[in-house]
């Protein structure tokens, strides 16, 4: 029961698995790893190098022991995790480096080792990319896991919960949220991480409760405290009175019916009320979740995001294992669409197989990467558009480039795919020849000059997420200027209005592929504004499919030609928010 003597206080963090929990908080403090720094005896550097071998193995059989637990309570999806974590312990860029200082200072293993993960750790943190920034908690956890090995230390766990509870920490490593008892976890709240953490992954998975970005709760909470966590809102209720305990109770109720309504509906066409079909397609990582895509029942990959096949390499991927990536997802899904994007990577998502392609940038995000890369490395770049044309004669097949600035970036780019076609002919290879070819509009320069990128391309999709960073100079991982990250200011407004009155003026389709496709507050905005498709996380199809058919299109033109006539941000978000609230009721 709750705490009279305490207040109740609530705090607010961010949605990561939805669901209703209460009871007692246990707080899991993970402390990091000590380590020792000391010279090495130059007779005994063999078998120092040696005893890291030996670290590394226990590290992969421990890892290897983890995913198959995973796989067998939980399923093969959330095993993959672990894939990312034996790749790490392949990677020889950072092995390498770590015997190279080894080799160079005489300082043992430990202290070479910890560096340098420590080096890839902070370029993978600073990354703008939400989800490749969570790829830092991979290679912090491996890290952990072989200098325990290393010292000798037991690993940690969340495995022996002494009763259902809550648990609170202030991150929770992939391993740790492996090893969660899934019988005693009530829900997972977090100080950090994000909707793609993989702690929240396995939430999902396991249908319980998380909130992450709960900044500095661990330092507000002591086991045994009692609190709800509301994983719909983002909100943590400590000490909550009988009232609030009362109408969570109602709320949890009501939102368990309304899911069960979603997801029923969801098996119905996206129709407007007024007869209009709306496309609604998936955003992926792997190939290997296509099935996800159809369990949602998505119309096709609006956004494949190629770099994932490199971002975990041990070497650069091969023209052939890119084939059977993409050949793999274009077969499973035929006749539906499959847009591939080409590399998105390079200044702020350094590989790590070849940092050296990479100089050291200032600005990052606006820097050396993407098709900026892709054309200055052209037999990387030739290598996956023969990939993917080679994929386009198994399924419908399209290509999209990343981060164009403009129609001359876009005719370079068509022209080294032009040379992979002749080379492609020349082999006698199969392909499309009619493949689409399409550009991510998310610079404003891109979309300024949408007449003169038309010529060039079938398609455009907008990736709101830079195109807004952009336009607003603001730094959306930047804490203390997040909070002016505003999808509904009135400039990006007019800017979608113009991209896709410029892009219908030439016959071409325009679809939304940034988090604004997947935020049923924001869809009917974007198809009120004449947007023809939208692409996002296959998860959030049903709450975006189950609106689209309890509006009219017509509704959502009048909700867009009012928005653009308003200044404020927080009015335009209002106005979106209660078109939302008058169509779902959850009664």
């Amino acid at each position: 029961m709750s705490s009279p003597e305490k207040d109740e206080i609530v705090v607010q963090g961010i949605a990561a698995s939805q669901g209703i929990a209460y009871g007692q908080i246990f707080l899991f403090v993970r402390s990091e790893v000590e380590i020792p720094t000391y010279q090495v005896d130059p007779a005994k550097r063999i078998d120092e190098v040696a005893r890291f071998d030996r670290a590394l193995v226990m590290t992969r059989q421990q890892i290897a022991r983890i995913k198959a637990e995973v796989e067998k309570n939980i399923g093969p999806e959330e095993a993959a995790i672990f894939d990312a974590h034996l790749m790490v312990l392949e990677d020889q860029a950072l092995i390498g480096e770590t015997i190279r200082a080894f080799e160079s200072t005489g300082n043992n293993i430990e202290t070479c080792f910890n560096l340098v993960s420590q080096r890839y750790i902070k370029a993978f943190s600073e990354i703008d990319d939400e989800y490749l920034r969570e790829r830092a908690g991979d290679l912090r956890d491996v890290t952990q896991r072989v200098l325990q090995n290393l010292l000798g230390q037991t690993e940690n766990a969340l495995n022996r919960l002494a009763d259902q509870r809550i648990v609170v920490s202030h991150e929770i490593s992939p391993s740790d949220s492996a090893t969660l008892d899934r019988s005693a976890t009530l829900a997972i709240v977090t100080d950090s991480g994000s909707k793609t953490s993989h702690a929240v992954i396995v939430a999902r998975s396991m249908k319980v409760p998380a909130v992450v970005g709960v900044r500095n709760l661990t330092q507000r909470v002591k086991s045994g405290d009692w609190a709800i966590v509301d994983g719909y809102d983002g909100i943590v209720i400590l000490n909550p009175t009988e009232s609030t305990l009362f109408r969570y109770g109602k709320v949890q109720e009501r939102k368990k019916s309304f899911e069960s309504r979603l997801l029923e509906a969801n098996r119905e066409p996206a129709i407007t009320k007024d007869g209009v079909s709306v496309t609604l397609m998936a955003n992926i990582e792997k190939a290997d979740e296509v099935g996800i895509v159809k369990n949602f029942f998505a119309q096709g990959v609006g956004l494949f995001r190629t770099e994932f096949l490199f971002m975990n390499a041990a070497r650069m991927p091969s023209e052939q294992e890119q084939f059977v990536a993409y050949k793999s997802a274009a077969a499973a899904l035929a006749p539906q669409p499959v847009i591939i994007r080409t590399l998105d990577i390079g200044g702020d998502k350094p590989l790590s197989l070849q940092a050296d392609l990479f100089p050291k940038e200032d600005n990052p995000f606006m820097g050396f990467r993407a098709i900026r890369f892709c054309l200055e490395h052209q037999d990387i770049f030739k290598d996956q558009l023969r990939a993917i044309l080679m994929a386009s004669a198994h399924g419908k097949v399209r290509i999209m480039y990343p981060m164009i600035s403009g129609s001359e970036e876009m005719a370079r780019a068509n022209a080294v795919l032009a040379e992979c076609m002749t080379e492609l002919k020349q082999r006698g290879q199969p392909f499309d020849e009619n493949i689409e070819v399409g550009a991510m509009i998310e610079i404003p320069s891109a979309a300024a000059t949408i007449d003169l990128l038309a010529p060039d391309c079938a398609f455009f999709s907008i990736g709101t997420n830079d195109l807004i960073q952009y336009l607003l100079a603001i730094d959306r991982v930047n804490d203390r200027i997040a909070h002016l990250y505003e999808p509904t200011h009135p400039a990006v407004l007019r800017t979608l209005q113009h991209i896709v009155e410029e892009a219908h003026k030439h016959g071409i389709p325009v679809s939304v592929c940034g988090e604004m496709a997947g935020d049923p507050v924001f869809s009917p905005l974007l198809l009120g504004l004449g947007v023809d498709a939208l692409s996002m996380s296959p998860a959030w199809i049903p709450s975006v499919k189950y609106l689209v058919r309890a509006m009219t299109m017509a509704e959502a033109r009048a909700l867009a030609a009012e928005a653009l006539t308003l200044g404020s941000p927080k009015e335009i978000y209002a106005r979106c928010d209660a078109f939302y609230r008058a169509r779902v009721k959850m009664d």
